[in-house]
């Protein structure tokens, strides 16, 4: 099969260090895990040692050094060859020191006070709160690239649990192969740490191709993400330790699709290689068996069924939601008449499936699971592939406002803006009152791509996908404790616009910063300062997002678009 031209053109055309050199590869060759990995076991157009010189690099970190932060998103992993690094284990560094904000909500006092403090222009800030909290700082290493590193390890070490990896273990897999926050901050134990990363594309054909290397993240998986996840999700609650863990040796977790979900991601769209059902993989097929359920780990998958001479889109499916237990779960009952499955699950880009095959279903699962959980049965006419959808969005949703949600991939939202513009009379009330809310620094464009009437604003959508937090150097864009919303702190943003480039919805602005007499903050050179900015759903207020609050038309609605039934409901009101 001819390799993807967009993946050849991202891997191989952009090595992930130019300085990475033949010695280097050939060091990590007489290294474990590669010196037993056979090199025949990969194929001709991605040999094991091109993965090693083009997607991997040598990184060099000093005692105290943050490596990642737990709740980042990342699309590398790192093997530790010469350590030791110190993994923080639960309850974990607070959040001031890791270069975030402490969740908090403004009281009554300071709600009043906004609505006249403050002047109209760019943001402004404190000179003080420039700096980081004291037990955090940053330097620069020769790559200009920011470092932040704990100001004080013994006190660390000494409040809070941890571990050790050394020379030859890995970590960060799992947040690499399915872009899930991280799980730990890392840091550096000692001067003179070495670390290999490898980009997520080496991590997945070194598993492809590897057997020791893909039972290695399968075990992890198990061990941390999987045990988790079946502790958490009510269909499981109900097993033993004993029983939980005999469906973990049965469950893998499985990709499907393409990684490429990140600030290329407005190229992609452009050339149309995105477009709505192009080149997705499939995960399951209407009318196949159904041998497992799929869980949706990460990723979004899209969901259909056969309708005249194409496919009918009936949902997506995003991280939490699953598809083939009704099926299962009806055969199982009723054996002597058993269905296939209804619909056809694909992956919109790329996504990460934990499969549970049917058996370990119907053996562990569902003899124990109460009766009042059970699916209900199907009936015979919604088993016919002609069957009428009824009561599912796509019978309520246009087909062309499917495909624009799919082919702009607004279902990524938590909490879209959407406007109705046969309702909106254009009074500006919600930008005013955003500006209002932020020191009158409104956060969001009152325009945006519209389909049927419906505007989605340029407004963070605080997506269930943030690729706008891969690669901050700082931690300052990161996910709300409290509400899960995605927030910037000016403190520790360093204005290095990676977050405004990443995001694929230009949700993010770069502003100039000035203080409280309105003058600009420079640097050295005296360059204006710049810093990112964006809506952050009014976190801190008691009554929620303002400009949903102040429109007077009920024009205006932040709504999670992954959950089409209430965008639905919402246009049929």
């Amino acid at each position: 099969m001819p390799q993807d031209p967009i993946q050849k053109l991202e891997r191989w055309s952009v090595p992930f260090d130019e300085n990475m050199s033949e010695a280097d590869v050939d060091r990590l060759l007489t290294l474990t895990p590669f010196r037993e990995m056979d090199p025949a076991a990969f194929p001709l157009r991605t040999p094991l040692r091109d993965i090693l010189r083009f997607d991997t690099r040598l990184r060099r970190f000093r005692r105290g050094e943050i490596i990642v932060r737990a709740g980042d998103y990342g699309t590398s992993a790192f093997m530790v060859l010469e350590g030791p690094v110190r993994v923080v284990l639960a309850p974990g560094l607070p959040a001031s020191m890791l270069g975030r904000r402490e969740p908090r909500r403004r009281g009554l006092f300071r709600i009043l006070a906004q609505m006249w403090a403050g002047t109209r222009g760019s943001e402004r800030v404190r000179r003080s709160r420039l700096h980081y909290d004291e037990a955090l700082g940053t330097r620069q290493d020769a790559g200009a690239e920011a470092r932040v590193f704990l100001q004080d390890v013994p006190r660390v070490i000494d409040e809070h649990e941890t571990g050790v990896l050394d020379g030859g273990e890995f970590f960060g897999e799992l947040a690499a192969l399915t872009r899930a926050p991280r799980g730990a901050t890392v840091f550096a134990d000692h001067d003179g740490v070495e670390l290999l990363e490898l980009r997520w594309q080496a991590v997945r054909d070194l598993k492809k191709n590897d057997r020791a290397m893909d039972a290695h993240i399968q075990k992890i998986f198990r061990e941390r993400a999987l045990a988790s996840y079946l502790r958490e999700a009510p269909v499981f609650r109900h097993l033993t330790d004993e029983a939980r863990q005999r469906l973990l040796v049965q469950t893998e977790l499985v990709t499907h699709g393409r990684y490429e979900w990140t600030g290329d991601y407005k190229q992609l769209v452009k050339s149309g290689a995105l477009s709505e059902g192009r080149d997705e993989a499939v995960i399951a097929q209407e009318g196949d068996y159904p041998n497992g359920v799929a869980l949706i780990r990460s990723g979004f998958a899209r969901l259909s069924r056969k309708f005249g001479n194409g496919r009918r889109t009936l949902n997506y499916l995003g991280a939490g939601r699953f598809y083939g237990f009704r099926e299962i779960a009806h055969n199982w009952r009723q054996p002597s008449a058993t269905v296939p499955l209804q619909y056809t699950l694909s992956a919109v880009g790329c996504a990460n499936v934990i499969v549970i095959p049917t058996r370990a279903m119907e053996e562990i699962v569902l003899p124990g699971l109460p009766k009042d959980e059970l699916p209900p049965l199907f009936t015979a006419a919604e088993a016919r592939a002609d069957a009428p959808l009824v009561g599912e969005a796509g019978g309520k949703i246009s087909e062309d406002m499917l495909g624009f949600l799919a082919e702009q991939r607004f279902f990524n939202g938590t909490a879209a803006m959407v406007i109705d513009l046969d309702r909106c009379t254009r009074c500006d009330d919600c930008v005013r009152a955003c500006a209002t809310a932020h020191n009158n620094n409104p956060r969001f464009l009152r325009h945006g791509p519209v389909q049927d009437g419906i505007m989605v604003a340029n407004a963070c959508m605080h997506c269930a996908d943030p690729v706008c937090m891969i690669g901050c150097p700082t931690g300052a864009i990161h996910r709300n404790a409290l509400g899960g919303e995605v927030i910037i702190n000016k403190a520790t943003c360093i204005g290095c616009s990676v977050c405004a480039n990443q995001c694929p919805y230009e949700a993010i602005r770069m502003v100039e910063i000035h203080d409280e007499q309105g003058r600009v903050i420079t640097d050295a050179d005296m360059a204006p300062l710049h810093k990112a900015t964006k809506c952050d759903l009014c976190f801190e207020q008691l009554g929620g997002p303002a400009c949903e609050r102040a429109c007077p038309h009920d024009a205006l609605a932040r709504i999670n678009m992954n959950d089409l039934d209430a965008f639905a409901r919402w246009l049929k009101r």
